[in-house]
């Protein structure tokens, strides 16, 4: 009795952690789906990697779970903006982190920090948008995240899920049929 009892525990065990994981790598699939676009776009706009853009986006904001992706917009952990509320379980939440009114206003804001904040303005001249090792690399030094594994962590979402494939598509449509034509 106890041997099956034993083995039934561990067969749903084992079930539940099958069905987390399925359930993660979908929601990370859905989160890049959704927005691999407005990354490429704002990736031809500014110069910053799609795949950096998604990657630190998937983590942190656990592709868009954490409380502050999903209550603020905020899908980069941008902080300020004076003291954002949102309401969790009937519970008002006072928030440090920056509110959007959109998802696509916070990729475009951590796009401007890259770009415009100095320690970081600097990966712009330095890297290429193809360097995404190089940008994860140069955000962990220019101090985005305090973790010294933070760098590895999201060069590990965008090879886990290939994001470097959307930087291939470095430049625009029209760019590309113009450099095709002049060959």
């Amino acid at each position: 009795m106890k041997k099956l009892l034993t083995i039934t525990l561990l067969s749903v065990s084992l079930f539940i952690a099958s069905t987390s994981a399925v359930s993660a790598q979908s929601a990370a699939q859905s989160y890049i789906e959704k927005f691999k676009d407005n990354a490429i776009r704002i990736m031809h706009e500014t110069g910053v990697p799609a795949s950096i853009i998604l990657g630190v986006a998937m983590h942190e904001s656990a592709s868009g779970k954490s409380a502050i992706a999903k209550n603020l917009n905020n899908q980069f952990g941008v902080k300020g903006g004076g003291g954002a509320v949102y309401y969790k379980n009937n519970k008002k939440v006072r928030s440090s982190y920056k509110r959007y009114d959109s998802v696509m206003d916070s990729f475009k804001d951590f796009a401007r920090i890259m770009t415009e904040r100095k320690q970081f303005s600097h990966l712009l001249d330095k890297f290429s948008t193809s360097d995404y090792k190089g940008w994860a690399k140069g955000i962990q030094r220019g101090g985005y995240a305090s973790s010294k594994k933070w760098a590895a962590q999201v060069l590990g979402i965008i090879n886990k899920y290939d994001l470097n494939d959307f930087d291939d598509d470095a430049a625009p449509d029209s760019t590309k049929r113009e450099l095709a034509n002049n060959q």
